[in-house]
């Protein structure tokens, strides 16, 4: 996968991700290589980072949960209403951007 492309679309990718259900950071990065059958594979050095940006534009909040193995409590990231919103303009970008590139077709 192209690096460039997941950055391009990290806010989409974790915004759709934690529409289901709140979950912690290694639970995110297996959803998301268990739904796309491996294609995405994060890195706590790229999710970590955006998953704080996120929470600081109010499109996620975070709360302590269970303990992890560490002893210390595992952060849950949930969307937020904003977060919700930002989520269907995100979608909308990205069905235009990829019907543009479809009406392209090949040479």
């Amino acid at each position: 996968m192209n690096p460039d492309l997941l950055r391009g679309n990290l806010d989409l990718i974790l915004l759709t991700i934690l529409e289901r259900q709140p979950l912690y950071g290694f639970a995110i990065i297996q959803e998301a290589r268990t739904r796309t059958d491996g294609y995405f594979e994060f890195k706590e050095g790229s999710l970590y980072p955006a998953l704080h940006r996120l929470e600081q534009e109010g499109l996620l909040s975070a709360q302590a949960g269970e303990l992890g193995r560490n002893g210390k409590p595992r952060k849950y990231y949930a969307i937020t209403d904003a977060g919700q919103q930002m989520l269907a303009v995100k979608r909308a970008e990205f069905a235009s951007f990829t019907g543009a590139v479809n009406r392209l077709g090949t040479p």
